[in-house]
């Protein structure tokens, strides 16, 4: 039986060995123990140098190849060449024209029917080339892999063959007595350089070249959705039919999306195929496009300002059209949440 004493002596070595008492009103579980260490990560008010070493050369070559030339594309827009002496023959001087080159732009009849044909040409072109590119991704999709490597190689392969060459190669089969079209069509066959349907035999150029391109992004994206979708919808006894229009379109349309976004910008900048086109064709003139009306007074009238000016215009434009597309494609995402 114990005695007083023995749990006196007791309670003495046990309050010895918890160590120092905490002061009342101090928790003890916020106070850390000695020796132990904080592992908790340091934030530091400086950037991470090793990040700025990995991005430094991207930054410099974006800044050189895209940042600078705009700048200097608009800096040029706003000078003009001025003429002084008798008749204006003395000797030119390059001032500063402020918006003059822009409003001569704009005054030109034939650069703003330009826009009009690019535009006509991209409601029609964009969505039959995606239309086509989403077919064939959904076709390749179902095949074997034995057989879809092989298409997916020929289907992009015209993607990898220059535009200057795909329209020479193209140029043979619209001209009249050498292509094989026109032979076998025979008095049926449509002219394709006519001044009715240049424009559409252009579209089919840019088609043939860039279908391809599309798909393969389209087939990268059909290759992220879950297998899982697949067997549920298996299971529910969809169809293939079914399956790609109720599971594959709807989750490729941010590929769809991207791939009509870079048609949009492709399409403002129509310029190799008509310029080929335009030695076998008289219905293709100087300003048949923007930038082929650019390109014409850069090199072939020597006013370098005025075609920064509609250079400068054209890019608007184009950032106009893509982003006002984005806005409209993520105003109907809200709208259906």
């Amino acid at each position: 039986m114990p005695t007083p004493s023995d749990s006196t002596a007791s309670a003495g070595r046990a309050d010895a060995g918890a160590g120092p008492a905490v002061p009342s009103g101090t928790s003890g579980a916020s106070r850390p123990a000695t020796g132990a260490r904080d592992f908790r990560p340091r934030r530091s008010s400086r950037p991470d140098s090793a990040a700025w070493f990995f991005l430094g050369p991207f930054l410099a070559l974006f800044v050189f190849a895209f940042v600078l030339p705009i700048v200097y594309a608009v800096y040029q827009s706003l000078l003009k060449v001025e003429r002084h002496g008798p008749l204006g023959l003395g000797e030119p001087t390059v001032g500063f024209g402020g918006l003059e080159n822009y409003a001569i732009a704009l005054q030109q009849a034939d650069f703003i029917e330009s826009f009009g044909r690019v535009l006509l040409f991209g409601v029609v072109q964009v969505p039959v080339m995606l239309v086509l590119a989403l077919v064939l991704a959904l076709l390749l999709d179902q095949l074997s892999h034995r057989w879809a490597g092989l298409l997916r190689a020929s289907y992009f392969l015209p993607y990898g063959i220059p535009g200057v060459i795909a329209t020479i190669l193209w140029g043979f089969l619209y001209v009249p007595g050498i292509s094989p079209i026109t032979e076998a069509l025979g008095a049926s066959s449509p002219d394709f350089l006519g001044y009715d349907n240049v424009l559409w035999s252009v579209a089919n150029i840019v088609v043939w070249e860039f279908a391809g391109y599309n798909m393969l992004i389209i087939v990268a994206q059909l290759k992220s959705i879950p297998q899982e979708l697949y067997e549920a919808a298996r299971i529910d006894g969809a169809g293939p039919w079914q399956t790609a229009l109720r599971i594959k379109i709807p989750m490729v349309r941010p590929a769809l999306v991207l791939t009509c976004v870079f048609s949009i910008i492709g399409t403002m900048q129509l310029f190799a195929e008509p310029l080929v086109i335009q030695v076998l064709s008289p219905a293709v003139s100087s300003s048949f496009t923007p930038n082929l009306s650019a390109y014409n007074d850069a090199f072939a009238n020597a006013n370098v300002y005025l075609a920064a000016a509609k250079a400068v215009l054209l890019a608007l434009v184009a950032c106009a059209l893509s982003f006002g597309f984005l806005t409209l494609v993520t105003r109907k995402d809200r709208s259906r949440r």
